[in-house]
């Protein structure tokens, strides 16, 4: 961790901030999701560094050290692909691989449709790639869905408010890392449905929700409520929603995520491949949520082995 440096970069009068790590001549650029940041990145980018690479992973707007916009409340996607292309002419990166885990694969795969001869590669871990369109999911699973009760505005704002930062984080930690789509009842809040006796899981220690509570209690969560769940219907009218450069996508067999309707069909079917045609789909049988925070060494063989492939 002593490697990773942090820096600063201003775009559009916000200071947005980058960790980074090594020096190679081909660069990869790490995109969090959430509760995430950039430290959720820690293992994956020493890793490449070591192996020739330049890793990078900004905190989005509004999320962890980098500044809220002036209204968090009309963040949106297309902010946050404007602010990868800043920081990648301010940094004077050419071409870059994208690797995103959870909401990240959206912006990741947004942003090599709309920038293609800026991207080498998308590697995404949790989310496969969903053409741009209004979210349905939450048309197909009952009220208390948690991406339902989060796009409610005001509705999360005061279930979070009921704890401290690093209890939330806590929280939605142990909720994600289950193989169940968080969903509460009727007269219960999203929170509600973790025990505080509920342990954290295995692979996350205190020092770890110490640094991602200390991360959140800077930035709050409001910007992290609008993007990703408040701006799921955003339009990005794009024609061609083929995605045409390299790709990878790790599922843990054990990520919650497959449990959305139709969502495991679409990834085992290859219809996903229709959208991405050099798409690459491989299974961590054990895998959570996190997997690469799980199973660092295995997701990181898999990362070096795609980017030695496509350098």
């Amino acid at each position: 961790m002593d490697q990773i440096q942090h820096n600063f970069i201003n775009v559009q009068g916000l200071n947005l901030h980058v960790a980074e790590t090594g020096t190679g001549p081909n660069t990869v650029v790490f995109l969090h999701g959430f509760p995430e940041i950039w430290y959720s990145w820690r293992h994956q980018m020493v890793a490449v560094a070591k192996s020739g690479f330049r890793a990078i992973a900004p905190d989005y707007r509004g999320y962890g050290l980098s500044d809220p916009p002036p209204q968090p409340e009309k963040a949106s996607y297309k902010d946050v692909i404007d602010d990868l292309l800043a920081i990648f002419d301010a940094l004077g990166l050419a071409k870059v691989f994208l690797i995103a885990k959870d909401f990240g694969a959206r912006p990741a795969y947004l942003f090599a449709l709309l920038h293609p001869k800026r991207v080498s590669g998308v590697i995404t871990l949790g989310v496969p790639y969903v053409p741009p369109g209004p979210s349905e999911f939450h048309k197909l699973l009952p009220e208390g869905f948690y991406i339902s009760r989060w796009r409610e505005p005001g509705r999360a704002e005061a279930d979070f408010g009921r704890l401290d930062t690093k209890t939330v984080v806590r929280n939605i930690y142990i909720l994600f890392s289950r193989s169940d789509i968080p969903i509460a009842a009727e007269n219960q809040e999203i929170m509600d449905l973790v025990d505080a006796s509920t342990p954290l899981p295995p692979w996350f220690t205190e020092e770890d929700l110490t640094a991602y509570g200390a991360l959140y209690e800077k930035s709050g969560f409001q910007t992290a409520l609008q993007v990703p769940y408040r701006s799921m219907d955003e339009n990005f009218n794009i024609e061609e929603p083929i995605v045409k450069v390299p790709a990878l996508f790790i599922m843990g067999d054990k990520d919650y995520v497959l449990k959305f309707p139709g969502m495991e069909e679409y990834i085992r079917s290859g219809k996903v491949k229709d959208f991405v045609p050099d798409l690459e789909i491989l299974h961590l049988p054990e895998g959570s949520h996190f997997v690469q925070e799980q199973s660092p060494e295995q997701v990181n063989q898999l990362i070096l082995a795609f980017l030695n492939k496509h350098v």
